[in-house]
């Protein structure tokens, strides 16, 4: 029989959902098998994207409970060939931008609905973890700290998808020393756009294993990854390196990076010295921190600061924290070559590198109207000092930045660089105020992308968002054919990841 659209299905291991042609786009009555449910009303969760600035509803939600669901959709999907307009797309923990995790009267699929077992395999010296890619990253880091351990590798904010930050890149202050999460991971689960369940890693399936790292989801959906994982450390230090200087900040930066163990997690950022939880600096430090911290005349002045942690254990508690010949002290020191203005919070946290975000998210509201920008940019100090002063002066605002090595990142995978052999990621994060609206702020995000193009900074945008192919083709410049020919491979009827709006179904990919 025909099942009506009710507010939800449920469907039973041993029944099956009829699509039926009751809506605007012509669908043929071949039964979708699932264990899972699909709704069809009260999804408007899955058709507003997280900066609240693009909303179009799905035609159907599917919740699936097995990788199976999510591939005989596909499959169907596929079957129905381009005589059809429907498309799908998968959708983590809702904090995608500009409707990249939406399928306009296509079909979203909840991936956090196939959260499940996870599965810690302690061999040798690679250690790792198989997990679901609907599970978020703060559970996944829970359930490894049993075994005391942890991933290498992070985002900056850990209440997000792992199969999310893995079709991005999945950056942090640990990129640096680790790479981004892409280049932490044995194997992965994929389900392509002809609804084919492939397990694929550097043996198996390697196109497809580097294509979906990165890809965008363009390739396919990933639904279970093994991440590898490295001891968890027992106490983390936390600390704060505050500037007023660009060029010894930047200097710093690098000498730290390129210092062998010295510190674990490194972040730049740079902010308009104001009151107020985002760049009031003074708010990170206890009244019982060092003197400086209260010397450090800075009101209403551009500051540039380092976060910096360092992992140990408790028994090296008073060796890492204490006394000016504490080794946190003698690293900054050593690294950074020269006394420079500084401040510091010397209390340790445990295992928590993560607190300023987490503080920042508890005051923010997600379904404010809200862009972003991100723009890894050249080395070369000048081009970062004239981006900076534009931007800074322009709209004083927050940006951080990390410098990364090249060498760490897999140049098979999807995601793309900058050419050159140590690059930044310079992240600006504007918030809204009353006084502004939010066409305001897309304009000033366009005169930045503007100014680097004009400036010929050489930048490649992370996120990136493009309204054309054209403009695509620019992004991934000579890997764009490659980009192209594993579409045609892994998904040739444009059925994924429509929101990207780099391929359109019944439109040529090559």
């Amino acid at each position: 029989m025909l099942l009506k659209q009710h507010t939800t299905t449920n469907i039973l291991s041993t029944t099956v959902l009829l699509l039926c042609c009751c809506m605007p786009l012509s669908l043929p009555t071949v039964p979708i098998p699932v264990h899972g449910r699909f709704t069809f009303d009260g999804n408007e969760f899955a058709g507003r994207d997280f900066g609240n600035q693009l909303h179009s509803l799905p035609w159907a939600v599917l919740h699936p409970k097995k990788v199976s669901d999510v591939a005989s959709t596909i499959k169907h999907v596929w079957h129905m060939g381009l005589a059809s307009a429907m498309t799908v797309a998968a959708r983590g923990h809702g904090h995608s931008l500009l409707g990249q995790a939406q399928a306009p009267h296509g079909i979203v699929i909840s991936m956090e609905s196939l959260r499940g077992e996870m599965q810690v395999v302690i061999k040798g010296k690679s250690p790792y973890v198989d997990a679901p890619a609907g599970e978020l990253w703060i559970n996944v880091l829970h359930h490894c700290l049993i075994h005391g351990l942890a991933p290498k590798s992070w985002t900056d904010y850990l209440h997000l998808t792992v199969g999310g930050t893995l079709s991005n890149a999945g950056i942090s202050g640990q990129a640096f020393r680790h790479g981004p999460q892409i280049s932490n991971v044995h194997q992965l689960e994929v389900i392509t756009g002809k609804g084919e369940v492939v397990v694929c890693s550097e043996e198996k399936n390697a196109d497809l294993f580097h294509g979906v790292l990165g890809g965008l989801g363009q390739f396919g959906i990933i639904t279970r990854a093994r991440i590898s994982l490295e001891p968890a450390p027992k106490r983390v230090k936390w600390i704060r390196v505050v500037y007023s200087d660009f060029a010894t900040f930047a200097r710093d930066q690098e000498r730290l990076i390129y210092a062998e163990k010295t510190f674990d997690y490194i972040e730049g950022l740079v902010i308009v010295n104001r009151t107020g939880l985002i760049n009031n600096w003074r708010s990170s430090f206890d009244p019982q921190d060092p003197d400086e911290a209260n010397q450090f005349v800075s009101d209403g002045r551009t500051l540039f600061c380092l976060e910096l942690t360092m992992n140990f254990n408790p028994d090296e508690e008073a060796h890492i924290d204490k006394g000016p010949r504490s080794r946190a002290q003698t690293e900054i020191k050593r690294a950074m070559g020269s006394p420079t203005p500084m401040a510091q919070s010397p209390h340790p946290a445990q295992q928590n590198p993560h607190l300023r975000r987490r503080r920042l998210r508890q005051h923010s509201n997600r379904h404010q109207q809200r862009p972003r920008s991100h723009l890894p940019s050249e080395q070369i100090k000048v081009k970062i000092n004239t981006l900076l002063f534009f931007f800074v002066q322009a709209f004083r605002r927050t940006y951080c930045d990390r410098c990364l090595y090249l060498s760490r990142w897999d140049n098979r995978t999807s995601f793309v660089t900058p050419d050159e052999d140590v690059f930044y990621l310079v992240a600006f994060l504007p918030h809204a105020a009353e006084s502004e609206g939010l066409q305001q702020l897309q304009d000033q995000n366009r005169r930045i992308l503007n100014f680097c193009d004009s400036a010929e900074l050489g930048v490649k945008q992370y996120l990136p968002h493009y309204e054309s192919q054209e403009e695509w083709r620019a992004h991934f410049g000579p890997r764009w054919e490659i980009f192209a020919q594993r579409k045609s491979a892994y998904d040739p009827l444009a059925i994924l990841a429509p929101g990207q709006r780099i391929f359109q179904k019944s439109i040529s990919i090559l």
